[in-house]
């Protein structure tokens, strides 16, 4: 069994001068070689929200639902990875550079999104697949960009993994899956890298990151 998780951080924004919109788009993917380390990630971010964010010495105004990268502390950050550094799982990411892309931005935003999760997926062992392929997704698309992206990658991996080794992919909202708010976290790491040249948080994942690729 592989477990794949995908997340973005950043935007496909492309007016550039306006606030809030970022040069740079990542996609990271973790992935989870059975359900043993599914698990124990699962209990790392429940252990996480349960000392770090629910604990009554956090001010209330720090209180959060789910663990976000954007708005988790990076002593919080290093809680959780001290709790799931022992765990086998890789990281693949890859950071679009957007002033390369703006027309096809402009043009077709979902595209991008869609060729640059490949890009990831492409370089994952996925023929090394021997009983079941599950990618889960954060949900951000309306039902006819999951159709589409479904469609997209179904066909872009169909070559990819062995015809006898079952492949789904799943859309879950963030807030009911935790894995999707572990790979949230590193996502941000990565944008945060290449986004802002702050590689702090980055820096302590580092050693689990298998794959790392600025486009183009």
């Amino acid at each position: 069994m592989l477990y794949l998780f995908l997340d973005e951080s950043g935007n496909l924004g492309h007016g550039f001068q306006s606030s809030g919109v970022s040069r740079h788009f990542v996609i990271t993917i973790l992935a989870l070689p059975d359900s043993a380390a599914k698990k124990a990630i699962e209990k790392a971010v429940a252990r996480t929200l349960r000392h770090k964010i629910y604990g009554k010495n956090v001010p209330q105004h720090d209180l959060v639902t789910e663990l976000k990268g954007a708005k988790t502390s990076l002593a919080v950050k290093k809680y959780f990875y001290r709790l799931v550094a022992h765990i086998p799982f890789s990281l693949y990411a890859v950071v679009l550079d957007k002033q390369r892309f703006v027309n096809h931005l402009q043009l077709n935003a979902s595209r991008v999104y869609n060729f640059t999760a490949q890009l990831v997926l492409k370089n994952l062992p996925l023929d090394q697949a021997r009983e079941y392929v599950m990618l889960t997704v954060d949900r951000s698309k309306s039902k006819a960009e999951i159709n589409e992206f479904n469609a997209y990658l179904l066909n872009q991996l169909e070559g990819r993994i062995p015809p006898q080794v079952p492949l789904t992919i799943n859309h879950y909202e963030s807030h009911d899956n935790k894995l999707l708010q572990a790979v949230d976290l590193f996502a941000w790491g990565f944008f945060r890298k290449h986004e802002m040249k702050d590689s702090e948080w980055y820096e302590v994942f580092q050693k689990k990151i298998a794959y790392e690729q600025v486009y183009p």
